[in-house]
């Protein structure tokens, strides 16, 4: 995958240089946030093939089979009070229905509040993490996201076989994982590039692609 992905991605793209693939990991967002600690720049952008203990929300666990998703986590350093960031999550949903859209032709809809879905099936999710300097400015911001692309339904737990989906099964084609991450990472520096500024666009695209929207829901 990296050698394609690199293949992929502009010569110019700011952040090419910075991606670190991985055959497995436990999670791609622990090393992101311990590289993070280390002061890796912006941009450092973790891949595994294969995750043995990802997560969701919640300390759910995230699924995450070999050679079948996309499992990637990204470091941020965003220069502004923590305040200026609670559009974060939605931002970067924002930019994964992008992605997606882009590299095989589906705008997945998004479940309030980080739930990538087609048809109510999860596609994939995201986790976002703030890490904040005492005056109450953000350090760095990690970003998670794995991304359901090759599955089966029989490559599902029994208890989620239901509720989840991959890009082939709902597209009925063979997905190209390094394009689909290619994408990912464009959308994602093109999203951190107006993150702090665009922030009324990127919510009304959200409030359009959000299938929760005058939902009855349960909290």
């Amino acid at each position: 995958m990296e050698r394609k992905l690199h293949e992929l991605l502009p010569e110019n793209h700011p952040w090419r240089s910075l991606i670190q693939v991985y055959d497995t990991l436990p999670s791609t967002n622990d090393l992101a946030k311990t590289l993070a600690r280390q002061g890796a720049p912006e941009g450092t952008v973790i891949l595994a093939k294969n995750q043995t203990q990802g997560r969701g929300r919640m300390g759910r666990s995230f699924h995450s089979p070999e050679n079948c998703g996309i499992y990637m986590s990204l470091i941020l350093r965003p220069n502004c009070p923590a305040s200026e960031l609670m559009h974060l999550t939605c931002a970067v949903a924002w930019a994964m229905c992008n992605a997606v859209e882009k590299a095989t032709g589906l705008r997945p809809g998004i479940k309030w509040i980080n739930d990538l879905v087609h048809q109510k099936r999860k596609l994939g999710g995201i986790l976002t993490a703030l890490s904040l300097n005492p005056d109450g400015s953000v350090k760095h911001a990690i970003i998670g996201i794995g991304i359901n692309c090759l599955q089966r339904t029989d490559d599902f737990p029994e208890d989620i076989r239901d509720m989840a989906a991959s890009l082939s099964m709902v597209t009925g084609t063979s997905i190209d994982r390094s394009k689909v991450a290619a994408a990912m990472m464009e959308a994602l520096h093109a999203m951190s590039e107006t993150l702090l500024t665009g922030k009324a666009v990127m919510l009304k695209s959200y409030r359009a692609d959000c299938i929760t929207v005058g939902q009855d829901i349960s909290l």
